[in-house]
């Protein structure tokens, strides 16, 4: 567990150089700086992020070692180095032949095998430099990671892989080690040594050999494949690699292990499923062949092509502009100006594009709605129009303005159940009567109706959820007649078997380790300590010190909240496109578990500030540091940072919460009412100051579902944003979010919408998993000879104690003949 020493210089580092705002000072201006510089001004420009599976090779491999690791890049070069020379008398490794190389390796592999401890670790030290690309022989970079992969290659094709795997399994069950680590009041990099040096190697094997290059070698891209379908199979104790790496971590946030490298392994468990399941490119190609393989229409439009083509909108204005905006009005009410027209100001508005009040609080709505607009007016009184004033001048360049697209980015959508509805509110109104689920007879109806209908028909989409759905049903209400399901074995499916005993276990430790890792978040004294893997033996004593491990303390929490974030949307997806009750039933224990608040906590922080975060030393990266000579340190070096003008990895996980966020809510009204709760609205829109076009896309999704439950007075001071969601989010042609009008936002009881859902959700896991589901339907044997004449199994020992067992419970026993007649 962190002490109260080790906590103090961590702390105060993390508040003085993770971005959180210092005591204000100096006045109305300083106020005025500080509010654009915390809570972003329109002058934010554009951020040239493109979203995709993973960042650079190169960063994903730097973000594997933290800063304080820095000095065992030199242990691992001189283990090798003694061991190879011992071995190969003067030439280096780059000059070996493959054979020789591959001999080599052999021997390595040959000494892991030994008992004692120190040797094993020094020779995995030795394959791990391998696996870095014996950087003391390279010049460049890019020569490290070419010569790395060429290593990788080689040492997957002589069974490193394996052997590690049957290590990393003993360091598991090693009690000792975990007893140990349970005692010590302050757990370092030192308790981790073992498991780090094996998470690495086998890190930088998935990582390279996922990653497919154009000059890859074809014998390299088979062993992409096998390696891929060995990940994805039963290779350890009958289950997928993946599953062993969840037995770490919900063994570490049981307090059993806490010297587990969480940070390692919650990376090697996120790139091990994007690897085995797939990206999400691929994810659209499988969903594409899904629906060939149904007999579905294909999908209106490439979503991720129309993501990437979106632009940002303009940002809210700046806290301090509506300020100033409150006190014009409030000067403005006392001498008596006269009424402005609400048409009138939306006029005005629009003029603008950058003119934008989005930003108001929740409590500034609450007074609104207390106060009433200042521009509403009579409506006996809608013939004094009062022409407001002309508008200022612009505060861009006008060849940066907005560019509204021609038209909407995506094709709208209806669902056969709005359609159904629609014709049961049209015949109740013209007929009287209702058909039930015929969508298709129009007999009665009048001729604006049935164009309606075409049109409704025209945009029809069903999903492969919907599909699942009914076939699910179907096998639900006819198991005889249909026959046990053929179901494929996909690697999800694998993935999903596997992890159905312990799902909720895994689902409350990587929650645990989120809110955990959250900069949100406060320090506790019973909270799960992750800095296991990055906090030294020695505590810093100089300033610098002090700065570079804050630094390193908080870019170590950055990339866990990527890896979980990247995991659980990679899961959700493929288990969605699996089996929607796959699907449902991860959903409902993220839910129950709290998810929903968590990502809203998450998001309910100054969220430029975290995006734009410079908690990385470039110098200090990998491969650049083993590379590269090393420049001194200083304290302005370290607090200018890079110059980036975003954090990739902050970017990435904030999209990734946000649709999380979507996908939980998505068509759950129950949920969407824990948005509401949880007065989510003033923190999305927070999120909106970001100008990223996929991440303004999800908040905007996220406003639109629960803008029917906030109430007219919210929708008309938020009209940028209900005009940001016209134009940025896919339309359902009946879906009347605007207005509230619809049936969906009348009260009704939650729990029951979630309890029918599990209900649905147990009864398929029920009929596909449990194997003895079907023991009612086994047919009963009632004829004597056979049933006496089956063979039964007894144990070993039975012959000795039978005629003992024979004497008590049959002989001595008296039979009651008459008791057994008067029973017939």
């Amino acid at each position: 567990m962190l002490t109260d020493d080790m906590e103090v210089p961590i702390l105060n580092h993390i508040n003085n150089h993770s971005g959180r705002q210092k005591p204000l000072s100096g006045g109305k201006d300083a106020f005025r700086n500080r509010q654009k510089d915390s809570e972003g001004s329109m002058e934010s420009p554009n951020l040239e992020f493109e979203y995709g599976d993973t960042d650079t090779p190169t960063a994903e491999l730097s973000e594997l070692y933290s800063y304080t690791e820095e000095p065992e890049f030199g242990l691992n070069r001189d283990y090798f180095e003694e061991d190879f020379k011992g071995h190969v008398n003067d030439r280096r490794w780059r000059e070996l032949g493959v054979e020789e190389q591959r001999a080599y390796i052999m021997r390595l592999l040959d000494a892991l095998e030994v008992t004692d401890r120190d040797k094993r670790l020094k020779v995995a030290r030795a394959i791990l430099y391998l696996a870095q690309g014996v950087f003391d022989e390279c010049d460049t970079e890019m020569d490290t990671l070419h010569c790395s992969r060429h290593n990788i290659f080689l040492l997957y094709e002589m069974g490193v892989f394996t052997a590690l795997l049957e290590l990393l399994s003993m360091e598991i069950e090693n009690n000792q080690a975990c007893s140990s680590a349970v005692r010590k009041p302050a757990i370092s990099l030192a308790d981790s040594t073992e498991l780090r040096v094996l998470l690495s190697i086998m890190y930088l094997m998935v990582e390279a050999i996922r990653v497919e290059m154009e000059d890859d070698k074809p014998e390299w891209k088979s062993s992409r494949e096998t390696f891929k379908t060995e990940l994805a199979s039963p290779l350890c104790n009958g289950e997928p690699f993946a599953l062993l790496l969840f037995t770490m971590v919900t063994k570490f946030c049981s307090m059993n292990a806490p010297h587990f490298p969480m940070k390692k392994v919650l990376l090697l468990l996120w790139k091990t499923v994007l690897f085995t399941l797939g990206g999400f490119e691929e994810l659209q190609q499988m969903k594409v062949a899904a629906r060939e393989r149904i007999s579905l229409p294909p999908l209106p439009e490439d979503s991720i092509k129309v993501v990437r083509s979106m632009r940002a909108a303009s940002p809210p204005a700046s806290a301090m502009e509506l300020i100033e905006q409150q006190q014009q009005q409030k000067r403005g009410r006392r001498s008596r100006r006269p009424l402005v027209k609400q048409d009138s100001l939306d006029t005005y508005n629009e003029r603008d594009p950058f003119k934008n009040d989005d930003s108001r609080d929740e409590e500034e709505d609450a007074d609104d709605a207390d106060n009433g607009l200042e521009g509403e007016v009579d409506p006996l009184d809608r013939d004094v129009i009062i022409q407001p004033p002309p508008p200022p001048a612009p505060l861009r360049p006008p060849t940066e303005r907005v560019c509204f697209p021609k038209g909407l980015p995506w094709a709208p959508k209806v669902r056969e159940k709005d359609i159904e509805h629609f014709l049961e509110t049209s015949r109740n109104k013209f007929i009287g009567f209702t058909l039930g689920n015929d969508i298709e007879t129009l007999v009665g109806l009048p001729r604006p109706i049935h164009e309606s209908v075409k049109t409704l028909k025209q945009h029809k989409y069903v999903s492969i959820a919907e599909v699942q759905i009914k076939k699910e049903e179907e096998l639900q209400q006819c198991p005889l007649t249909l026959g046990e399901e053929e179901v494929e074995e996909t690697p999800a499916e694998v993935v999903y078997v596997g992890m159905l005993p312990n799902l909720s276990q895994y689902v409350i430790a990587l929650l645990k380790l989120l809110l955990a890792a959250a900069p949100t978040s406060k320090a506790k004294t019973d909270s799960i300590n992750i800095l296991a893997d990055v906090l030294p033996e020695e505590m810093p004593v100089t300033v610098l010190q002090s700065m570079k491990l804050g630094i390193d303390v908080n870019r170590h929490k950055e990339i866990i909240v990527k890896a979980i974030s990247a995991l659980l949307l990679l899961l959700l997806k493929h288990f969605k496109l699996n089996h929607i009750y796959q699907f449902e039933y991860v959903s409902q224990h993220l839910v129950f578990a709290n998810c929903i608040p968590l990502i809203l906590k998450f998001f309910n922080q100054n969220i430029m500030s975290y995006i734009s975060s410079k908690n990385s030393i470039c110098v200090l990266d990998f491969p650049h540091c083993v590379v590269h000579e090393m420049p001194e340190l200083t304290a302005e070096s370290l607090e200018a940072g890079d110059s980036n003008q975003f954090c990739w990895r902050n970017l990435f996980s904030c999209i990734n919460l946000l649709r999380i966020l979507n996908k939980l809510t998505k068509w759950k009204h129950s949920r969407t009412m824990m948005l509401v709760v949880f007065k989510s609205a003033p923190i999305l829109k927070r999120a909106l100051k970001v100008k990223q076009a996929m991440m303004q896309l999800y908040v905007l999704k996220l406003l639109k579902i629960q803008t029917k439950y906030l109430g007219r007075q919210w929708r008309k001071s938020n009209m940028k944003t209900m005009s940001a969601i016209y134009q940025k989010v896919r339309h359902r042609l009946n879906d009347d979010w605007a207005y509230g009008n619809d049936i969906d936002a009348r009260p009704w009881d939650f729990q029951a919408e979630e309890c029918a859902l599990r209900e649905s959700i147990e009864k398929f896991n029920a009929r596909r998993y449990d194997k003895n589901q079907n023991s009612e339907f086994v047919p009963v044997d009632n004829c004597l000879q056979s049933v006496l004449g089956q063979r039964v199994d007894l144990p070993e020992d039975f012959h000795y104690s039978y005629e003992m067992w024979l004497e008590r419970e049959v002989f001595s026993q008296p039979i009651q003949w008459e008791g057994l007649l008067q029973a017939q």
